[in-house]
């Protein structure tokens, strides 16, 4: 498995269809300062030259009726685009979401396994503690000589 695969993210851009990466290719230039700039040079140049350098044979004259058709097609086609992009995106934060459920429910049965393993510990210390304050008197009797340092 590759390492774009080995994460949930690559294996969910993995299995994109094309209609899917294309959404998603062109909701990313559409949003893209590339694209803003781009879109305010086009239009400047298609006025100069409707405007100046053509003046007199422009395709387009001032008012730039078949620019403003043209902007209407592509307002037109960005509200498709985006909304795709956007039903798009919801299917990716609802398949996240169901991810990190999942994700959750492991943690939470590994974390209940973890304090059963805790508590299971804990007892034995405790049994361990009770054998040893049992043996301890037993101990204390065989060692009835003063030891040094403790002697009044």
């Amino acid at each position: 498995m590759s390492e774009r695969e080995s994460t949930w993210h690559g294996q969910h851009q993995a299995g994109l269809s094309r209609g899917e990466r294309a959404a998603d290719y062109l909701r990313n230039g559409m949003g893209s300062w590339i694209f803003v700039g781009s879109f305010v040079l086009v239009m400047l140049v298609w006025a100069a030259v409707n405007s100046y350098l053509l003046a007199e044979d422009a395709w387009d004259p001032y008012p730039f009726i078949l620019l403003n058709l043209f902007l209407s097609m592509l307002a037109g086609l960005q509200g498709a685009i985006l909304l795709i992009a956007a039903k798009r995106q919801d299917a990716i934060a609802a398949a996240m979401a169901q991810h990190d459920y999942d994700t959750d429910v492991q943690a939470k049965t590994e974390i209940d396994r973890l304090m059963a393993i805790n508590s299971q510990q804990l007892e034995l210390l405790e049994e361990l503690r009770a054998l040893l304050r049992q043996q301890r008197p037993i101990e204390e009797d065989d060692d009835e000589k003063p030891r040094r340092g403790n002697s009044p």
